[in-house]
Formats: C-alpha cells, structure tokens, sequence
C-alpha cells in the first residue's frame, strides 16, 4: 500500500522559509518522478515543483528562483525549500507522483503580509 505523508507546513511571515517534507510508504522515490502541487482557496490545483528520476527539475515560473525540490533516497523522502515566501503562496500543499496516481494529504501553509 502507497503512501504519502507530508509535513512541516505552518505559518509563516512574508519573506520567511519553510521546508517541506513528504514521506513515502511502498513507493521508492529514487525511482519515481516526483512532484509538489499546491491549490489556494477558491483556485485550482496547481503544479509548484517536479523532480525526475535522473535529478531534473521543474518550476512553475511564479516559484523558480525561491523554491527547490530535492530528494533524499536514504529517507525516501522528498523535500520542497521554500524561501522568500509571499502571501500568495498561501495554499495547501501536496506532493504526489508524477503520474498523479498517488497523492498526500496536503500541509498548509499560510503566509502572514
């Protein structure tokens, strides 16, 4: 059974970091693509981060330069830096496979103006 648990969302203020985590259970991570989803009140679900097998990654252009995903294969867990947070980052935010088959979930982060 696959699951995926994330953590270490909170509240924060502007300008301030958080580090995501997500865990997986009966999935490897190091040799699945892996992506962070994020959907705001009232808006759709939107791709934040992905990360490829071989180490590649992808950024929705409202967080490249602020945001990195990375993976540690020892602890079979993904992790999402976020830095320079805005109020608009305010969201609930999921990991999930790249296929979108499996997903957390979700940890809320909210960014205090």
């Amino acid at each position: 059974q696959v699951q995926l648990v994330e953590s270490g969302g909170g509240l924060v203020q502007a300008g301030g970091s958080l580090r995501l985590s997500c865990l997986g259970y009966g999935l490897i991570f190091r040799l699945n693509p892996m992506s962070w989803y994020r959907q705001a009140p009232g808006m759709q679900r939107e791709l934040v981060a992905s990360l490829t097998v071989g180490g590649s990654t992808n950024y929705a252009d409202s967080v490249k330069g602020r945001f990195t995903i990375s993976r540690d294969s020892a602890k079979n867990t993904v992790y999402l830096q976020m830095n320079s947070l805005t109020p608009e980052d305010t969201a609930v935010y999921y990991c999930a496979t790249e296929t979108r088959r499996y997903w957390g979930q979700g940890t809320q982060v909210t960014v205090s103006s």
